[in-house]
């Protein structure tokens, strides 16, 4: 989806969205900023707690700059800001909480959530669910709960095949991160052919580190009277719920 050269990025059409081929799906830039945060040096064991991201405008398919700087370094956290911009003009300001990792002798306790749907092999074979535009085309899917098309809840496990930066592995937190855009899509509460429903923020929050290419989205939007909506979700993987992803929508009648 990207070829990247040190802090210059140029998007491919496979990064595009359902909305228009020119620009960018969401998932593809919350992965970028989600890759730069992971690069970044921390003096001290750290993993991505919180990722905030803020969708200023339509992020192109084009040529991209990427600026990462700190905003607060200390020995417990590490607070970054990541930006995407084109043509000098930003598209994406991004806000990420890393938080020092190490072993605690822990009391038992219950918050790790074992999963309640069953492994993406299980069952049906995987259904291709999205229309095949651009970024959906490299990401094979299975649905869980809910049904395809249908207004409401639905749980849907996410891989993506296709390689987001040529010659790199896609990280587990890429992962999660490109999956957790998809919550407005996955429990969409009005008819994807007469309403557009865009988020224009993303935030993901994370009780441990993702493993595994799967990542499990259990979705729902609660729809406000006056064209607003908010989209959240679960996420989890093989070994359980990891974090909750939040998104503010913006639904408006199509033309």
């Amino acid at each position: 989806m990207f070829h990247i050269d040190g802090s210059r990025v140029t998007a491919t059409p496979f990064s595009a969205g359902p909305w228009d081929p020119t620009m960018q799906h969401g998932g593809a830039p919350t992965a970028l900023v989600a890759r730069a945060a992971e690069a970044f040096p921390t003096a001290r064991p750290m993993r991505v707690a919180r990722l905030t991201v803020d969708l200023l405008r339509p992020v192109p398919v084009a040529t991209l700059d990427i600026e990462t700087e700190v905003v607060r370094e200390g020995r417990k956290i590490q607070l970054l800001q990541v930006r995407l911009l084109h043509e000098g003009k930003e598209c994406v300001r991004a806000s990420v909480l890393k938080l020092r990792t190490e072993a605690q002798d822990l009391p038992e306790h219950q918050g790790f959530r074992p999963l309640e749907f069953d492994v993406p092999e299980a069952g049906e074979p995987r259904s291709p669910g999205f229309n095949p535009h651009g970024f959906g085309s490299g990401l094979s899917t299975k649905l869980v709960s809910g049904e395809w098309g249908q207004p409401g809840p639905a749980a849907v496990w996410f891989r993506m095949d296709r390689a987001m930066v040529r010659s790199e592995a896609t990280t587990p937190l890429m992962r999660a991160a490109l999956t957790a855009d998809f919550c407005n899509g996955v429990s969409s509460v009005v008819d994807f052919r007469n309403w557009t429903y865009i988020n224009g923020d993303l935030t993901v929050s994370f009780a441990r580190e993702p493993v595994g290419e799967w990542i499990l989205l259990d979705a729902e939007t609660w729809m406000g009277d006056s064209g607003g909506a908010v989209a959240f979700a679960r996420l989890a993987d093989r070994d359980g719920y990891f974090g909750r992803a939040v998104q503010s929508v913006l639904i408006e009648k199509r033309g």
